[in-house]
């Protein structure tokens, strides 16, 4: 047995050794043709297909977008299957993604068909340049292979169902950011870090299970909006009282679906034309939203209006309530030239179809104030009231703010709460607790004495109001 492994080990290199100095002798493209043919006749017997993801791709060598659509995908195999891996934080991420390790396979079972990733590498050839070397790095590269019987559905179906989910869990733990376009024409970013969700939000569960119905009819509604030909957008109206939760409304809906938030200054936007450009810049899977909008713009009811008077009485008028000058640094929203007309487009014009999953918000405090043709349905798709607080959303609040969700002080906060007009950040405040000493009785019968308090100042102003009539109605039968 020995003996006929040495004869093995000689043949083989017997065969090498004739090999390269064949190579001196034969023309460099006998040597190509010899090995193209012999890959020809390999193809016969080996029945695998193979596929090549390369980590840069282009002439500029650009980070190829399948490579880490690819990475995200087998991250979740990886921490499953894998024995050796790797541990990175992406660009836009804050959380750890782990990749396969040098060398490592992992299979993976697609509609009945098996496949094989494996994470490889090669060595990148040093520069000709006398004058210049470049680093010996090895560029890295994912390598599938798969029974040519699979053929149509790993390339019709599989991979764009890797790119589809790796994208999917790219977003997922991407970095979430808060944009502002204030004092300047292009979006500037900070961490979107707002705690706010639809659990800690004051609100009646009935009212909350509906908007979250829509959101995720929404967001699951791509095919819905292509079959009825209709831009993957949908717009709130947010308006009530202030303190009321508005903008935490918007936080939680952006928690809630995991998107990025557009805060847009309309008296920052010089003109319409970069008001369509602001909104190409968005990206998808955001929230686009506009506070107080009825004191951004002139965009209130009245407008037709203010058309029929002439020039020379809208002329003195104008002199006549001319606004004190601004400060130094505020005149750059009176040079705002954004006009309703540029804003209905930009809501659902036909730039609002380029990209899609984006969610538009307005909030008021006065809803009657804004044009009938900036709210209507097509545009605020869904309007939501933000109402006073109720014995309801003060359950959450005092859940929240002090743990208890049943005391016998309730009963006396339910029924002031049905008197009182209160919003839920005055219930909020007077539950919050601005010292170590101060208990949960303490701040619940707080908030009992600024309800009374409340309930009396609406009963003394309603008196006033009912006296001072009386006394109208006795001068008039006087006269």
């Amino acid at each position: 047995m020995v003996e006929k492994w040495a004869w093995l080990g000689s043949g083989v290199a017997s065969c090498m050794l004739l090999w390269e100095m064949l190579k001196m002798y034969f023309p460099h493209q006998l040597g190509f043709y010899v090995a193209r043919c012999s890959r020809r006749l390999l193809s016969f017997f080996d029945p695998y297909l193979y596929f090549t993801i390369p980590e840069f791709a282009g002439e500029r060598m650009k980070r190829s977008e399948a490579y880490g659509a690819v990475k995200a995908y087998l991250s979740a195999s990886c921490s499953q299957r894998a024995r050796s891996f790797r541990v990175e934080i992406g660009e836009d991420s804050d959380r750890p993604l782990l990749s396969m390790g040098g060398h490592e396979e992992l299979t993976d079972d697609f509609q009945g068909a098996r496949v094989w990733w494996s994470s490889r590498s090669h060595p990148v050839e040093r520069s000709p340049s006398s004058w210049y070397q470049t680093p010996q790095v090895k560029r890295r590269y994912y390598h599938l292979s798969f029974h040519k019987r699979h053929r149509e559905l790993v390339i019709n179906s599989y991979l764009s169902h890797v790119l589809r989910e790796g994208r999917a869990v790219t977003v997922t733990n991407r970095q979430r950011k808060l944009f502002t376009n204030i004092k300047s024409s292009h979006w500037n970013h900070v961490p979107f870090e707002h705690p706010s969700t639809f659990d800690t939000l004051a609100m009646p569960l009935a009212k909350k299970r509906e908007i979250i119905g829509d959101l995720i009819a929404f967001r699951n509604g791509k095919d819905y909006y292509a079959k009825i030909g209709k831009a993957w957008k949908r717009g709130y109206l947010l308006y009530g009282p202030p303190g009321t939760g508005k903008s935490t409304m918007i936080a939680a809906m952006a928690n809630f679906l995991d998107y990025d938030i557009y805060d847009l200054e309309l008296t920052a936007v010089k003109s319409n034309t970069e008001l369509r450009k602001l909104f190409i810049e968005t990206t998808g899977k955001s929230i686009i939203v506009i506070e107080d909008i009825d004191c951004s713009l002139d965009l209130t009811s009245d407008r037709k209006a203010k058309k029929k008077k002439s020039a020379d009485d809208k002329e003195t008028e104008d002199k006549k309530n001319a606004p004190p000058p601004l400060p130094p640094g505020m005149e750059d929203r009176e040079k705002s030239k954004v006009t309703l007309s540029g804003l209905l487009n930009f809501i659902d014009g036909l730039w609002s179809a380029c990209g899609g999953e984006r969610i538009l918000v307005f909030t008021t405090n006065h809803v009657e104030k804004l044009d009938p043709a900036l709210i209507r349905r097509g545009r605020m798709d869904k309007h939501i009231e933000m109402p006073y607080c109720c014995f309801e959303a003060f359950k959450v609040l005092a859940k929240n703010y002090t743990d208890v969700e049943e005391h016998e002080i309730f009963g006396q906060i339910k029924e002031l709460l049905e008197e009182v007009k209160i919003t839920p950040a005055d219930v909020a405040e007077s539950l919050m607790q601005k010292s170590e000493d101060k208990g949960v009785v303490e701040r619940l019968e707080n908030l009992v004495r600024v309800l009374k308090s409340a309930k009396e100042e609406t009963e003394k102003g309603v008196a006033n109001g009912s006296g001072s009539g009386e006394e109208e109605e006795e001068i008039v039968e006087d006269n």
